[in-house]
């Protein structure tokens, strides 16, 4: 009764609740599907009142409606710390900005003060009895951001399953200044990927490469999807998760009894995640489910707790490869795609991993919209594409021609192995282009056997 009665004084109506913004704020919303749209929209209508309101996202579902009352950016300035396909659009127009961001340094951030916040605004399950509001399919740095800012106010959904922590993966009400009575609405749901013949051929070739009690990472898209699918049919056993996201194919390999989380070091028996994003099927996995556990993205994607289970296997996406190794994963020239994430964090940590290996994957070619195709190994990345990986980070690389493996070699080694990948039709022009970068060795018998370096000095 004392929850109840706290919450009936602290619940306002959403225009009431965004008058704590003031003018010069910094405010942060809550990441991905905690989202808060009704107080978005609250927000955008006190346009005409205020002035350098700067506003923080992270993976935001569709267009911020503050963005689109005010598209010359003088009352609110929108920027986010990882794209998605609307701020991506929204960047374009030059109303978008992208914080460059180590995803498991996101709560550091806010703890260490080199992020400032006045207001928290954050959608989320409804109170239960004891008096917590449940952060649902968003962990994150969500608990560091309200407990650095100034005013906490939570937009409650009935939509929004609960789910169990770890820890940090919700608020009590004596930590929340306003509570908003949200929409309701049903949570936004991916739609299901288009998963191409080049992504089935690198699913096989990466599939081929986990063994029994390995632990998975599966970063968004078409192509991770696919291996999961893949791991799911396979026969694989007692796998683990220790993921960033948690999306649908991590549903499908349960439930065909792929994973079990036995083998695991660290969290045996937990599928353990920081958000999740997918279907209702997937909203539905996670709510009240044991089986799985929500934490904070500065311990899923700490580099000492991704590498502490065995086996670590780390899949993510690539936009374009150059000859020496380094990944652009986030930019195409100047333009925004996506964002760092936590690629490099699973990258580098599945590597260090006991039997772990880290693989970028991307089809060998795209077709741009002049119906050009071009290769996605490059001499070199396009003017203005951001480094997501130094080379020194990237283990193995895979397209539909086969598996890179990057460590230990010298600049010709990678642009051989490299080029061995790229689609057979841009492989000359690639070779020409590593002898003019001075990166290209002559093909020749390598000395090897003891007797031959003899002979050979």
């Amino acid at each position: 009764m004392r929850y109840t009665n706290l919450y009936n004084e602290k619940c306002c109506s959403p225009d009431a609740a965004v008058k704590a913004v003031k003018s010069g704020d910094w405010v942060d919303y809550g990441h991905f599907l905690c989202a808060p749209p009704v107080l978005d929209r609250a927000l955008a209508e006190r346009k005409d009142e205020l002035t350098d309101v700067k506003i923080r996202s992270v993976g935001f579902p569709g267009l911020a409606a503050v963005v689109q009352a005010d598209p010359e950016r003088e009352a609110f300035c929108y920027n986010s710390w990882h794209f998605t396909g609307g701020d991506r659009i929204l960047h374009d127009k030059g109303q978008c900005n992208y914080i460059p961001l180590f995803y498991h340094e996101g709560p550091g951030h806010y703890q260490m003060k080199n992020a400032d916040t006045d207001l928290f605004m954050v959608r989320t399950t409804p109170m239960d009895k004891n008096g917590f509001f449940n952060f649902g399919v968003a962990n994150s740095f969500q608990r560091a951001q309200a407990e650095r800012a100034r005013t906490v106010i939570v937009e409650v959904n009935e939509n929004i399953p609960r789910c169990y922590g770890g820890y940090h993966e919700g608020l009590h009400i004596s930590e929340v200044d306003r509570v908003v009575e949200g929409d309701h609405a049903p949570l936004f749901s991916l739609p299901d990927p288009d998963i191409s013949p080049e992504d089935k051929k690198i699913a096989e070739l990466v599939t081929q490469r986990i063994e029994d009690n390995a632990c998975l990472q599966l970063g968004i898209g078409a192509m991770p999807n696919a291996i999961g699918n893949m791991i799911s049919e396979s026969g694989l056993k007692d796998l683990g998760v220790h993921t960033e996201m948690l999306c649908d194919s991590f549903v499908n390999m349960y439930e065909a009894g792929c994973i079990s989380g036995r083998a695991k070091s660290v969290d045996p028996g937990k599928m353990v995640y920081t958000f999740a994003l997918g279907s209702q099927r997937l909203y539905d996995f996670l709510d009240h489910n044991p089986a799985c556990a929500s934490y904070p993205v500065d311990y899923t994607n700490r580099l000492e707790a991704i590498a502490s289970n065995d086996r670590a296997i780390a899949v993510n996406n690539a936009v374009e490869v150059d000859l020496y190794g380094q990944v652009s994963s986030e930019s195409s020239g100047f333009r925004q795609i996506s964002g760092t994430g936590g690629q490099f964090d699973y990258s580098y940590g599945s590597y260090h991993s006991r039997g772990g290996q880290s693989f970028i994957c991307l089809a060998s070619t795209k077709t741009g919209k002049d119906g050009k195709i071009r290769s996605r190994i490059r001499p070199f990345l396009d003017h203005g594409s951001v480094v997501t990986l130094p080379r020194t980070c990237v283990q193995y690389v895979v397209t539909e021609y086969g598996i890179a493996n990057l460590k230990a070699k010298s600049t010709w080694e990678r642009a051989r192995a490299l080029i061995d990948i790229a689609h057979p039709d841009f492989r000359e022009e690639l070779m020409k282009s590593a002898e003019h970068q001075n990166i290209w060795r002559p093909s020749g018998v390598l000395v090897r056997d003891p007797e031959d370096l003899n002979k050979a000095m």
